[in-house]
């Protein structure tokens, strides 16, 4: 609510001083600027929703895992607080269902075993040039850390007020963007072979083909037997963004409590050096009136 509040009073502002909000949201001339979403995780109190990220793990694991690996993401952290909370039960399972290069064994050879919940998830092929063959020249990247490491300019004034609210979420809006934004070329626009067009791509021209549709994932079903959530493309983008958002920062519930801590320290802090202060100069200044 607080947040939605600053945002309003930003509008405004930016209305007093004449500057367009459209004009300002561009990044740079010909990128269009992904929309902002809502996000449980946003501002200074935010947190996960452990619900979406379990639905984005398994579109990540359904669509994107086909192409992108996630490296830097072990079985065992999906239980862990603050993420998509899984059993240890459900964990142990899921890592047994991955095959896992392990070895040598004592023959000097590598070998094939069940996964297990301390190991990564394995990568979808064994090296970059692989991963290159497969997808016409491009890598996919590793989306370990693409929501962090994925982002725009929102230029000034944005920036300012962005220190206020603790806006960090441009990369879920890019990812949760890209994944709608295949459109028809623009008038003039020539897509090379093998490419695509992405209004919210640099550049407009991608290599990705279009990773989903509506109806794709199926999402569990409620005591009603309706699914948890839409099961459409913007839907998809918004969950697999949030998943991979506690991917690159699992720890991001826990850095925003030891950060109010610490401001409620400072502050505490600050408050009794001022009294401290008074006690002791207003001994200084009576001792020199009486003088």
């Amino acid at each position: 609510m607080k947040t939605n509040t600053m945002l309003r009073f930003a509008a405004g502002a930016l209305a007093l001083l004449g500057v367009s909000v459209s004009g300002a949201a561009q990044a740079a001339e010909g990128t269009v600027v992904p929309p902002h979403n809502n996000w449980s995780f946003s501002g200074p109190f935010g947190k996960y929703d452990p619900t979406q990220l379990q639905r984005g793990f398994k579109v990540y694991r359904e669509v994107c895992s086909n192409c992108h690996s996630i490296r830097l993401l072990k079985f065992r952290n999906l239980a862990e607080e603050g993420g998509p909370m899984f059993s240890e039960a459900q964990v142990k399972a899921l890592a047994a269902e991955y095959k896992v290069t392990d070895g040598p064994n004592d023959s000097g050879d590598m070998f094939q075993r069940p996964g297990r919940p301390a190991d990564a998830f394995p990568p979808p092929f064994p090296n970059p040039q692989a991963a290159a063959a497969a997808n016409g020249g491009a890598i996919p990247p590793d989306f370990s850390v693409i929501a962090k490491a994925r982002t725009y300019e929102r230029g000034f004034p944005w920036f300012v007020f962005d220190m206020f609210t603790q806006f960090q979420e441009q990369g879920v809006d890019y990812i949760s963007a890209l994944l709608t934004g295949y459109k028809e070329p623009e008038h003039g626009v020539e897509v090379p072979a093998g490419k695509y067009y992405n209004e919210y791509f640099p550049g407009h021209i991608i290599s990705m083909p279009p990773p989903i549709s509506d109806g794709q994932v199926e999402y569990p079903k409620g005591a009603d037997g309706k699914a948890q959530a839409p099961e459409t493309i913007a839907q998809y983008g918004k969950d697999v963004a949030a998943f991979l958002m506690w991917a690159a920062e699992p720890h991001l519930e826990a850095r925003k409590e030891l950060g109010f801590r610490i401001l409620v320290f400072l502050l505490l802090f600050a408050g009794l050096l001022y009294f401290t202060k008074k006690k002791i100069w207003s001994r200084v200044e009576g001792h020199a009136v009486t003088h």
